[in-house]
């Protein structure tokens, strides 16, 4: 009999633990977007030196495009093999010569006036050639003009301008690497938002959510909390308070402004049976800490929402 008791002891543990891996909004994992960035890692900062890479986003992921396949550039011959007119011309004209030399005419045996003239077409045109020749030459050695910019506009630094949030030290403002500040009214904001955001999931509140967080977020939330209700357990997060928290990067792209901030906070986290209350995971009398990256977004003249969230 005790044998039977501890495997569904173990059984219902089974049960609980994917709920019980990390019961706070999000679950623990890596989820949403970050526009033309969702692919790349966040800045590091003091606050998250790394972050993990997003694991599920509806924004397709930015293949690299292929480079064409190049042949291998010829090595440049000699003049005459790069301007095969002017050589065969040259070669016509030498051929002509000798024939000439064996018929007692041109370049050899006179023979006359008509030989003399000949003769001296050929050197006119062996000349006129020989000037061509030098003309194609110098031209091919002069180094071509080079347009403005030819490579493109240098590339921004790629140092990034950080700045701690309300209550951690540090500036009120950061100028972000595309010119967008981050004021300490946003900062604020997403202080707010992280308090409000956590107890809107506890509570299973999707009209708040909804105004909070984008859908796609808002989708994932829904997911969670339906996992928990299937399971009978239901997750609350309470007294959010961040510790610690500084900008990673700050930017704007077709009317839309971002900001992922780093932010390690401490809250009182516990999942219980929501049939009869029992905690199962958590205690409600002991703070736990967790550190995350988290990207907001609004449109110009908007107020920030939740759009992705990074564990560290």
């Amino acid at each position: 009999m005790r044998i039977k008791h501890v495997l569904a002891a173990v059984a219902a543990m089974v049960l609980i633990m994917p709920i019980m891996a990390d019961a706070r909004v999000n679950n623990g994992t890596s989820r949403g977007s970050r526009g033309t960035h969702t692919d790349q890692a966040p800045a590091p900062t003091q606050t998250a030196p790394a972050a993990k890479p997003v694991e599920r986003s509806t924004t397709p992921t930015q293949q690299a495009q292929a480079k064409p396949a190049t042949t291998p550039a010829a090595k440049p011959g000699g003049f005459f093999q790069r301007n095969p007119f002017l050589s065969g011309l040259m070669g016509g004209m030498l051929g002509a010569g000798l024939i000439g030399m064996l018929f007692g005419g041109g370049f050899g045996g006179f023979g006359g006036m008509a030989g003399m003239l000949g003769l001296l077409i050929q050197f006119a045109l062996i000349g006129g050639l020989g000037y061509l020749a030098y003309r194609l030459i110098k031209g091919r050695a002069a180094p071509a003009p080079s347009p403005a910019y030819a490579g493109g506009m240098p590339r921004p630094s790629e140092s990034v301008a950080r700045s701690m949030l309300p209550g951690t030290g540090g500036d009120d403002v950061a100028a972000a690497p595309v010119g967008l500040a981050i004021a300490a009214e946003d900062f604020k904001s997403f202080e707010s938002m992280l308090s409000d955001i956590q107890s809107a999931y506890s509570k299973g509140d999707l009209a708040r959510l909804r105004t909070l967080v984008t859908p796609e977020m808002l989708g994932y939330f829904s997911e969670d909390l339906s996992a928990n209700a299937s399971r009978g357990l239901e997750n609350k997060v309470e007294a959010v308070k961040l510790e610690q928290g500084d900008l990673s990067e700050a930017w704007s792209e077709g009317g839309i402004d971002y900001a992922t901030v780093a932010m390690r906070f401490s809250m009182i986290d516990v999942t219980r049976r929501i049939a009869d209350g029992t905690v199962v995971e958590g205690n409600p009398q002991v703070r736990t800490e967790a550190t995350e990256v988290w990207t907001f977004l609004r449109s110009r003249g908007g107020n920030w929402i939740l759009s992705a969230i990074q564990q560290t």
